[in-house]
């Protein structure tokens, strides 16, 4: 049954791979010199701790130098193009700026050469159609001629005019 005098509990978490309560042994991978990839190698560390690290193939010094190299010389139409590439850039650059800036004037140079076309085709056009206008009306009246006489005096003088028939 149920006792009248109860004595406290404790409880303790236990807490696993905790280094105080439950120590856990820290198991080590075991690696096999053939599963270790090329270019890693175990390795210790100054404070004494041995891992796996990247290192660099050290290569024996040569006993015999290297014959001296001599570079075999840029050919003429080489530097040539180079020293001309950025020479014919530019150009084709300023070419492109300054058609930009003309654009509006040549297209209006365009306008005012088809004005003066069609110019040049009406005063060609024309006596021939005053041709034909005068051929058609010589069964009717005859043609009259008109003699005008305009003066003026000073630039900016009243002008006068008489009309002979």
């Amino acid at each position: 049954m149920h006792s009248e005098h109860t004595e406290p509990r404790t409880i303790t978490a236990l807490r696993y791979g905790d280094p105080i309560y439950h120590p856990a042994p820290v198991q080590q991978p075991v690696l096999l010199p053939a599963d270790i990839p090329p270019g890693v190698e175990w390795v210790t560390l100054p404070n004494g701790m041995r891992t796996l690290a990247y290192t660099h193939p050290q290569h024996p010094p040569t006993t015999q130098p290297e014959p001296a190299h001599r570079p075999e010389p840029i050919p003429r139409w080489a530097r040539t193009t180079a020293l001309l590439a950025p020479t014919v850039g530019g150009g084709i650059a300023a070419a492109g700026f300054g058609i930009s800036y003309a654009a509006p004037g040549v297209l209006a140079m365009a306008e005012a050469l088809w004005a003066a076309v069609a110019l040049i085709a009406a005063g060609a056009l024309a006596p021939l159609l005053l041709r034909t206008g005068r051929t058609a009306g010589r069964g009717g009246a005859p043609v009259q001629h008109v003699t005008q006489n305009i003066t003026a005096s000073g630039m900016f003088g009243r002008a006068n005019g008489t009309i002979n028939r």
